[in-house]
This record gives structure tokens, sequence and C-alpha cells, in this order.
């Protein structure tokens, strides 16, 4: 059993709701985690589909929050009817802001994405580096929707597999096998990638 906690990494694209449930459930369960998003913004639902709001990710919970709330009225009632402005307010209290995979440096031994074309730009971020230590981080898709309900059961499907990577006598050799039992039980195919720092 790994001898300190798994450094674990949760990516969705925004860094709003799928990443900042499981982010929100892990560190409940003690885990040192972080959420990122691997988009070039932040973005939310707006008044209608093909208007999104965007911020940068610079742009904290908080302000997205305040903006959201002085856009308009009638607006306001569908944040708070669609649970933006709930979600916004659990983030605010998780982390300042949201932040880029891309940006950050850390090294995590579990990097878990939400959607296979977030793995992708993770993978194609990891394996751009210049590899330094060699220490290998493994790289897992689950396929989460982008809502609510799934975001929270995602959440706790990711919590419950990374319980289970912490419990293997060597996480390298067992995690196959574990994704391949994990599959069969959510009925959710999973990617897995090794990539090294």
């Amino acid at each position: 059993m790994p001898s300190h906690p798994l450094r674990v990494a949760v990516v969705c694209s925004s860094n709003q709701n799928r990443s900042m449930e499981a982010h929100n459930i892990l560190s409940k369960r003690g885990f040192e985690v972080r959420s990122f998003g691997t988009g070039t913004h932040v973005k939310l639902p707006g008044p209608a589909p093909d208007k999104p709001n965007v911020y940068d990710f610079k742009t904290t919970y908080e302000q997205m929050y305040n903006d959201l709330v002085k856009k308009d009225k009638e607006l306001t009632l569908r944040y708070t009817q669609n649970g933006i402005l709930h979600m916004l307010d659990r983030n605010k209290r998780i982390k300042p802001r949201p932040e880029r995979f891309q940006s950050c440096k850390d090294q995590f031994d579990l990097v878990i994405t939400c959607e296979e074309r977030v793995y992708d730009q993770v993978l194609e971020d990891l394996n751009s580096r210049e590899q330094e230590t060699f220490q290998p981080v493994h790289v897992i898709n689950v396929d989460i929707q982008d809502n609510h309900e799934e975001a929270t059961l995602g959440a706790f499907l990711i919590c419950e597999l990374c319980q289970c990577i912490q419990h293997t006598e060597d996480m390298d050799n067992e995690i196959d096998e574990l994704l391949q039992e994990f599959e069969e039980k959510s009925s959710r195919p999973f990617l897995h990638t090794v990539c090294f720092y």
C-alpha cells in the first residue's frame, strides 16, 4: 500500500462541475486532491445554448457568481433553478478559482479525466513536457455527462476507484485488472495510459 495518500488530479473542461464535485468528495475522504480544466476559457451555461457565459481562468468563482446574479433578474432565476449558482457557491468554498491543467507543474500519481476530449488534451500536455523525474502517472478517463446528477454519481465512482487504487499492493501492476472490474461494475468504458514526468 502506498505510504502517502494518492496525489490525485481530477480534470474536466472548465473546472466547474464534474472535476469540482469529485474534488469535493475526494478531499472529504482524505485524498490529496486538486482539480483542473483543460479549456482555453471557462464556460458556463448562458441565456441560450449557443451563448454561454465565458470567463478567463483567472476569474474567481465568487466573481462569476456575482456576475451572473447582476446580469439579469430573469436569468438569475434560471441560474438558481438549473443549479449554476449553487455549484459556484460550492466551488468557492473549495478553492478561489478554476485552474488550467496545462499551467500546473505539480506531479500526481493519478490524473482522472471526465471525458475523452479532456483525456486527449491531458495526454497531449503530459507528452509534450520534458521528462525529468520519470515518475509514472496513471491517466484514466471516466466518461461523465456534464450535468449535476451525473457529476455526483461520477464523483462517487471516482472516489471508489481511488480508494481501491490506494489499497493496492502494486498500483502499476494491478491497475488494469482493477479498471476492468470497474468497467464491468459501472457499465462505463475506462481509458488508461501511463505517462512519465
